[in-house]
């Protein structure tokens, strides 16, 4: 220690501790949790109003369907029961086609039970459940069979189901799986109604496509995915095929009275992702995410509902749509040449020419 001249040395004054230093120090610690709850309930806030605001902005409700006869395929669950609930609470009889009779007769039950009986009833609508396979031709067949000998008219018909990004397999007549379903099942089944929707006319056809499409290509070389599979391509490939049949049946269908239109429904939170494997770790994000930013089935199904039955889009054919708005498509969903060339490999793969 250095001496001063006296040869003593000199003290340093030790410091004083401050009285406020221990809740200075312990201040963040405090503040952080609260800090991060009310960020955590400002963003839930801001996320329950964005979700209040984007449901408040759907279209009101069509038209009446009293006295109309609606087919939707794949109306059990996600997009197409939210169609099916909200076409009955409008009056339609709704014909409900699924794949498993079952899950389809227990969905139906609770789609009365939310409108109520006596809503049901009284309003004139009608809830029928079909069995249909879109992964089987034969059930295809047998479906329009009957539909064709029950029904004296169909309004519209919605094709809704499908398949997302499934593992490689083959429909019961050897195709591949996502464009056996997306694609040629619901090929076959318009093409096998189109005279009732004709003799109904002006009726409609709405078909579910995706965004996805613009990541598809018509391979003509490898349809059946044979050479090589690529799950993410083949359900793009199947969802520009939807856009390419409905507007060379547009073309088709002109002077008929019989309009379609094809849409994409957004990012929609359903069962269709069943395929898609997402880690552990990530689910909780995930499902906050989808929460947020998702579309809920009512709110993906609006575009579906809105070519089925408004009167905005009367006498409108051979377009796309998404949130219940004209919206342009990318040149190759385009392509007349591609559209009739699909169109007639299509005929001969499902055996409407031979």
């Amino acid at each position: 220690m250095r001496r001063g001249a006296s040869g003593s040395a000199s003290r340093i004054p030790r410091a004083r501790p401050c009285a406020h230093a221990g809740r200075s120090a312990a201040w963040p610690a405090v503040m952080a949790p609260a800090a991060l709850t009310a960020a955590l309930l400002g963003g839930g806030l801001l996320l329950a109003a964005w979700r209040w605001l984007r449901a408040a902005a759907r279209p009101g409700a069509g038209a009446s369907m009293r006295g109309k006869t609606v087919i939707i395929t794949g109306a059990n669950s996600g997009l197409g029961r939210a169609a099916a609930t909200e076409l009955l609470r409008m009056q339609a009889r709704v014909i409900m086609g699924c794949r498993d009779r079952a899950r389809a007769e227990r969905a139906a039950r609770e789609i009365r039970a939310e409108l109520g009986e006596r809503e049901a009833a009284e309003g004139g609508g009608e809830l029928v459940v079909r069995e249909l396979d879109l992964a089987s031709l034969r059930s295809v067949r047998a479906f329009c069979h009957r539909v064709l000998q029950e029904e004296p008219r169909l309004d519209v018909l919605i094709n809704n189901a499908g398949i997302f990004q499934c593992p490689y397999m083959k429909t019961e007549d050897g195709f591949e799986m996502q464009f056996g379903v997306n694609h040629l099942g619901h090929f076959l089944l318009t093409n096998l109604l189109l005279g009732l929707l004709k003799n109904s006319a002006p009726s409609r056809i709405v078909v579910v496509s995706s965004k996805l499409y613009k990541y598809g290509e018509i391979n003509f070389e490898d349809l059946n995915s044979e050479i090589s599979y690529n799950k993410s391509f083949c359900y793009s490939r199947s969802k520009l095929a939807n856009i390419l049949f409905a507007r060379e049946l547009a073309r088709r269908l002109e002077g008929t009275g019989v309009t379609v239109n094809s849409l994409h429904p957004g990012i929609v939170r359903t069962n269709l992702g069943r395929y898609v494997n997402i880690p552990l770790l990530a689910k909780p994000l995930f499902n906050l995410v989808s929460w947020a930013f998702f579309k809920t089935p009512l709110e993906g199904a609006q575009t579906s509902i809105y070519l089925a039955s408004s009167p905005d889009v009367e006498g409108v054919s051979g377009k796309y749509f998404g949130d219940c708005k004209e919206e342009e498509l990318l040149p190759k969903a385009m392509d007349d040449l591609v559209a009739r060339k699909l169109w007639d490999i299509s005929e001969v793969m499902v055996g409407l020419l031979k």
